[in-house]
């Protein structure tokens, strides 16, 4: 790792401003697997090593440990085995800090990788730690991390009334900001009234947002790689259809299919119908049979989305069109194939999981509709992504 680029994390130990504010003081901290430094010290460790007084963590979905393999399992709290300090779940009984919680601690570190879409859940869980600190007088700190996706902006915002704990706010799909940057944004646009601090990267820049020195850690199972980042945004739509998203194979939420479509035909209407949504990476036509979940042990016809070769250009790559036009390019070649997958998901049973993820309905109406046409959703996603564009700039911290 450079010693130039700097973590959050790091920063936060060699500045002293940050250092007074945690002198006598009990401190928690949010983290999971990828809450580690550029020598991949995990950040529990390493707070311990330089003596601040961590008296309890909290994991997020998936835990602490990064324990839990598969999609919305819960996870219990426990003791570290290490540090002998509880580590308490904010994906099980609770998925907002409680009171008894609370009051062990007098400053949060939250130091979580997240990789840029709204729909991952260590942004929902940013915010409710933001109001459970706010509401409890407890200063909070971000340490802040990449945002592997980039800056690009993406996707419809979400629509006020659907909220959910994939959705926390009226952001889109892929909003372009750091943990840190979003934390801001919580902060004036939900009038958290928080004593907080951003404990920025140094000499990190948004133009190459996964520096090329600093390793990977999954921050979640099926989140093997950067590649998967930079997919995501698109292939997480996935979860609300009975498309397979990879999950059982070695490339989860890169490769997309089913057992029952002819996907020779689909590119090909899919290029017919809007190819300006398939550009900035490569479609490779793939066979797959996922050892467990979706389509388990059928095998699956479908492609990967390969961002990892000279054809990848995160300015023009648009996943959350490109799914979409998936989606269109299935209805319209088979009518009546059974797209939207219709179970509980995230804590929901009475929303269809795949407006849950897109923030609204309006995206599973525009593939269901005979007339609709890619230049009317063009228009609205453009629409959502201007907006955004002029909203979150007051909020950037990095060139």
């Amino acid at each position: 790792m450079s010693s130039l680029f700097k973590l959050g994390i790091e920063s936060l130990v060699t500045q002293n401003k940050y250092l007074e504010m945690l002198k006598g003081k009990r401190v928690s901290l949010v983290a999971h697997p990828a809450s580690v430094t550029g020598q991949l010290e995990h950040s529990i460790d390493f707070l311990k090593r330089h003596n601040v007084n961590v008296t309890c963590c909290f994991g997020p979905q998936h835990g602490m440990r990064g324990e839990k393999q598969d999609n919305m399992i819960e996870s219990d709290d426990y003791l570290d085995p290490i540090h002998q300090i509880p580590v308490y779940s904010l994906y099980g009984e609770h998925r907002r800090p409680i009171k008894k919680w609370m009051d062990q601690f007098d400053v949060c570190l939250f130091d979580l990788q997240d990789v840029g879409t709204r729909i991952y859940t260590f942004l929902t869980t940013l915010m409710y730690m933001m109001e459970a600190c706010a509401q409890e007088k407890k200063m909070l700190l971000v340490l802040d991390r990449p945002n592997p996706a980039g800056r690009t902006i993406e996707g419809m915002k979400l629509i006020k009334g659907w909220e959910s704990f994939v959705g926390a706010s009226v952001i889109p799909m892929r909003h372009g900001m750091t943990l840190g940057e979003m934390a801001l944004w919580f902060k004036e646009n939900h009038k958290i009234n928080i004593e907080m601090s951003i404990v920025k990267m140094e000499n990190y820049s948004s133009q190459s947002p996964w520096p090329s020195a600093m390793p990977w850690v999954n921050p979640s199972p099926n989140a093997p790689n950067v590649y998967m980042a930079r997919a995501f945004p698109g292939t997480v739509m996935i979860e609300g259809t009975h498309f397979s998203e990879g999950r059982g194979t070695t490339r989860p939420l890169e490769v997309v299919g089913a057992p029952d479509i002819d996907i020779q035909k689909v590119l090909a209407h899919m290029e017919s119908l809007g190819s300006d949504w398939m550009k900035g990476c490569k479609l490779r036509m793939c066979f797959f049979e996922p050892t467990f979940h979706k389509h388990q042990k059928m095998l699956c016809q479908g492609f990967q989305i390969h961002t990892d070769g000279p054809f990848y250009d995160e300015a023009i790559f648009r996943p959350y069109r490109l799914m979409t036009l998936f989606f269109k390019a299935v209805r319209n070649l088979y009518p009546s194939y059974e797209i939207w997958r219709n179970f509980p998901y995230e804590y929901e049973k009475d929303r269809l999981a795949i407006d849950l993820i897109n923030g609204s309905d309006s995206l599973r109406h525009w593939v269901d509709s005979k007339t609709s046409k890619v230049e009317d959703f063009e228009n609205e996603c453009r629409k959502s992504e201007s907006a955004w564009w002029s909203e979150r700039t007051p909020f950037l911290l990095y060139p």
